[in-house]
């Protein structure tokens, strides 16, 4: 998605030269895989979605996006409902519902959401140790 300064703040788990958003517009860039998150990549997840749910909760309009729109974007979105007070399974239906019935189609990312991003930090930490 081309944006220009419909947005108050933008997150792109996927950019394009060109894309946008303008200058002067808050813009965030964390590109993570469509597949397993190392404990890093799921601690990014979580400050994104603290920053969004912290957005909206000022009255600012967030636009999270990524490649195709259903999983990373998904997975930032049920997370930052989820920071505003959401079950897991409820902001993934919502997430669903508002985006398509495609969403977060990746199983991991809806098992990390109902285990909850703080456990899945910690063991996907232990993985590097091992």
């Amino acid at each position: 998605m081309v944006v220009g300064k419909e947005f108050g703040l933008v997150i792109s788990l996927y950019t394009r030269p060109g894309h946008g958003p303008d200058p002067g517009i808050e813009h965030l860039v964390a590109e993570i895989p469509d597949g397993p998150l190392v404990a890093s990549q799921i601690h990014t997840v979580q400050q994104l979605a603290r920053t969004a749910a912290r957005a909206v909760q000022d009255g600012r309009t967030v636009l999270v996006r990524c490649n195709a729109g259903y999983n990373r974007s998904g997975l930032v979105i049920a997370q930052t409902l989820i920071d505003r007070g959401h079950e897991a399974q409820t902001a993934i239906d919502i997430v669903r519902q508002k985006r398509s019935p495609s969403a977060l189609n990746n199983r991991l990312f809806e098992e990390y959401l109902n285990t909850g991003l703080g456990v899945a930090y910690l063991l996907a930490d232990l993985d590097m140790l091992t």
